[in-house]
């Protein structure tokens, strides 16, 4: 069975490893890799937008990054139960015009058995921003 560690039940410390394993992946902004971390029929709501499956998940996010460029996120755990983890988020990024923006969150994580995400629900707002007004300044990874 394909397993991708730390597995529920969480403890704090768990908890923290798996929100910085997930910030380090999605800032590679690689959609095949990010979408390897949910389940083959991880359920997901990301705004208005409903996905089933790791293939809608990685179309999904191909499109998220082709629009959202220079993408730098940062990830903070809220809560934590057994199989749940929430978190609070938020990234920037500029469209082709130009136009930053920061984008704040936050995400309501399930996972099986096997540390896969079997379910995401998130809920974002964007705010423009000026470009000297950015706070992830790092390189790209």
């Amino acid at each position: 069975m394909e397993t991708k560690p730390p597995l529920p039940p969480f403890t704090l410390e768990t908890a923290k490893a798996k929100v910085q394993a997930a910030e380090d992946a999605w800032n590679t902004r690689n959609p095949d890799r990010v979408a390897l971390a949910y389940t083959p029929d991880s359920q997901w709501r990301n705004r208005s937008e409903f996905l089933n499956g790791r293939e809608e998940i990685t179309l999904f996010l191909r499109r998220k990054w082709d629009k959202e460029l220079d993408y730098r996120l940062r990830k903070e755990l809220w809560s934590i139960t057994d199989n749940r983890i929430s978190v609070r988020f938020e990234y920037e990024w500029h469209d082709e015009a130009g136009q930053w923006y920061r984008s704040y969150g936050n995400e309501q994580w399930e996972f099986a058995v096997n540390g896969l995400m079997q379910r995401r629900e998130a809920s974002i707002n964007d705010v423009l921003i000026q470009e000297a007004d950015r706070k992830f300044r790092w390189e790209r990874t």
